[in-house]
């Protein structure tokens, strides 16, 4: 089936922009490929659900773990389902350091997430000044999932220190984050995970990340705003078997 890869295309593209890149995007994809899927802003879910016709999977970028009320801004699971999508991605760098996330409340997100259908891509990572203890970190960070039953979820390692400047955690990092994820989640919930990696991903390394047994896809920023980056990326992922 190939391993996973997934679009996050953050606070990018207007529906316009998303049916212009789907429309490129279909025209180039080998139909064999079908282990993807693209994590698009709210307002364009429905709009990449609607272009795609089945053919991959749509996500969300975030969740709200209620399914309606006085919550602002917020979006239901219920919602995003409703739009479309199957997956959300929770606990990005960016939600827990701009919009102050917590452990705890990424916990309620995932469980109610869940609960109410959707899949999820839960992200951990360090920052630079945090990478001589990572194992510490990602151990902390993966608490949030105590208890939880993981035949839903995917895990993606994003080092922060890499996400969106150029610079790619090196094979031997990547190797060892992925080890200490995989082993920390088989003692705290007993199962093996899929462990995405993330962080300046692009064609040209894409190859030498997906080849490790412990990469079960990667997790695209930049490079997926490109119809033609991100096709090459998925077909790269075709090459490999995940586990």
């Amino acid at each position: 089936m190939g391993k996973f890869v997934v679009a996050n295309w953050k606070m990018n593209k207007t529906i316009k922009e998303a049916r212009a890149f789907i429309d490129e995007f279909n025209a180039k994809l080998p139909k064999k490929c079908k282990n993807w899927c693209i994590c698009a802003p709210f307002t364009c879910v429905f709009a990449v659900f609607e272009g795609l016709k089945g053919a991959g999977a749509v996500g969300v970028q975030n969740i709200y773990p209620q399914e309606k009320g006085a919550f602002t801004g917020e979006v239901s699971p219920q919602m995003a389902l409703d739009a479309g999508a199957t997956w959300a991605i929770i606990g990005h760098s960016e939600r827990r350091n701009l919009m102050g996330e917590t452990d705890e409340f990424l916990a309620k997100k995932v469980k109610f997430a869940l609960e109410s259908g959707l899949k999820v891509i839960f992200c951990v990572g360090e920052k630079l000044e945090e990478h001589c203890r990572l194992k510490t970190v990602l151990k902390a960070e993966l608490k949030a999932l105590k208890g939880i039953d993981l035949s839903g979820v995917v895990i993606a390692y994003e080092p922060i220190w890499a996400i969106g400047t150029g610079r790619v955690a090196s094979i031997e990092d990547i190797k060892r984050a992925h080890l200490a994820i995989i082993e920390t989640i088989e003692k705290q919930n007993g199962v093996t995970p899929v462990v995405l990696y993330g962080g300046s991903v692009k064609s040209s390394n894409a190859g030498e990340i997906m080849a490790l047994d412990e990469v079960g896809g990667v997790l695209v920023g930049g490079a997926s705003l490109n119809a033609d980056e991100f096709v090459k990326l998925i077909e790269i992922g075709g090459k490999y078997e995940s586990k």
